[in-house]
């Protein structure tokens, strides 16, 4: 069988994608490209956002139109909210946001009925999301350029902030096991760097109830694989204290790059989001990383024209911003998400304001970007060089941002290279 898989969505979308694409190679089938026609599609949904939604939408209905022999199937957060919607798209398969190994089962029947000439008729599997508890363990790796590589460590989200969809999607906090993630860690033979990535991935451990801690975790992670350059997905604020710090900044493996979780530097909007922080919280932990890890990065995600927010509050938010020195701000406009608390909240902002807010969002994003690249300039900086672009290797200093320089035969490896300037969307150097 020819299959194509594709993905919409987090890290995390990618990392249960790679998983199911591996499952399939081993059992003999084949992966193909957008110029063949396979015989099944995957299809990994997101539904963060209504964006998202539509992107979903448009992407099943343009691979029913293309390849209306082939067996579709469609698993993921959209399909474990929205089924009817998605069933009503005529796919084949239908699954949530976990049972992976399951579902590639079903699209595999589906293909042997249909080349048998049977009508299996449409097939449907679902779980309620709220009543998981056990953690679905999949493989780690990459079917890319074995460079970097993701593991899975944790799934699900207690959070409940009033503007998110994901809890409901992807139900309470499961936890892989701290000797499990060591030992997938270290099978990743020929890989340079992990990345420890999950839903919410500071609240590993909390369901285990043992004792353990993110901490021991990422600590543990970096002990085991020294050859690896270990890496982190986003976090909660308040996983960042003087323990958390001081024992992962022993870890010389370590890549000093936190993607840590603001949404809005409006102590109003914040309680309006239920989001479990504050400012100063915040502030705290951002000095602390910077601090501990000098020249490291906080990157961040700001959320724009969120219920009742006003001018002056979205001027807070930009004014925190600057003052954090955040090095990345990914800008998103509010999404009203249908069964969620802030859906139905007063002060609801029109489609204008919040594109307004976010241009001037963005344009504060880009400044405080190139103020960090700029800081960067004339400091030596160990990088990981992944591929080729326009002429450079490209790569990635341990604090994330992307470096390029001239060389050969520099895929694979960590070279150190001076920082000479600013180059589109990083900088260039010199190797030493």
């Amino acid at each position: 069988m020819k299959f194509q898989c594709y993905t919409l969505g987090c890290k995390v979308n990618q990392y249960e994608t790679q998983a199911m694409e591996q499952q399939l190679l081993a059992l003999g089938h084949v992966s193909g490209t957008d110029a063949d026609d396979c015989d099944a599609y995957l299809i990994n949904t997101c539904t963060v956002t209504a964006v998202a939604d539509r992107k979903n939408r448009t992407l099943i209905r343009r691979l029913r139109r293309e390849h209306p022999q082939a067996v579709i199937g469609v698993c993921g957060c959209y399909a474990q909210v929205n089924a009817g919607e998605v069933e009503a798209l005529g796919v084949d398969v239908v699954s949530g946001s976990g049972g992976r190994e399951a579902f590639v089962q079903l699209v595999l029947d589906a293909v042997r009925q249909k080349k048998a000439g049977q009508n299996a008729g449409q097939q449907v599997l679902l779980d309620d999301a709220m009543r998981r508890r056990a953690f679905e363990s999949l493989p780690a790796g990459s079917l890319g350029t074995r460079t970097r590589a993701m593991l899975k460590v944790q799934d699900g989200c207690c959070n409940f902030c009033t503007y998110c969809i994901i809890p409901y999607a992807r139900g309470p906090v499961r936890s892989l096991p701290l000797a499990q993630a060591v030992e997938q860690a270290r099978a990743l033979e020929g890989y340079r760097e992990v990345v420890l990535t999950g839903i919410e991935v500071a609240s590993w451990g909390r369901d285990l109830k043992d004792g353990s801690t993110f901490a021991d975790l990422v600590e543990s992670v970096c002990r085991a694989v020294p050859q690896l350059r270990v890496r982190l997905g986003s976090l909660e604020p308040r996983v960042v204290d003087e323990d958390f710090c001081r024992r992962l900044a022993a870890c010389p493996n370590f890549c000093p790059q936190f993607h840590l979780s603001l949404q809005s530097g409006s102590d109003g909007v914040l309680r309006r989001m239920h989001r479990h922080y504050d400012t100063a919280r915040y502030l705290q932990s951002v000095r602390l990383l910077q601090q501990w890890f000098p020249g490291c990065a906080v990157t961040t995600d700001l959320i724009v024209g969120f219920p009742g927010e006003t001018e002056e509050e979205f001027a807070e938010s930009l004014a925190f911003a600057r003052t954090c020195g955040l090095a990345m701000v990914h800008v998103f406009p509010y999404s009203r998400r249908a069964g969620t608390p802030a859906a139905s909240m007063p002060g609801q902002l029109s489609r204008a304001e919040k594109a307004d807010r976010s241009a001037r969002a963005v344009a504060a994003a880009a400044e405080l970007h190139r103020e960090f690249l700029t800081a960067m300039c004339g400091t030596e900086q160990d990088v990981l060089f992944e591929q080729v672009e326009d002429g450079w290797f490209t790569g990635h200093a341990p604090n994330g941002m992307k470096v390029y320089a001239r060389g050969e035969d520099l895929h694979n490896t960590v070279r150190r290279v001076r920082i000479e300037g600013l180059q589109e969307e990083g900088l260039w150097g010199k190797i030493l």
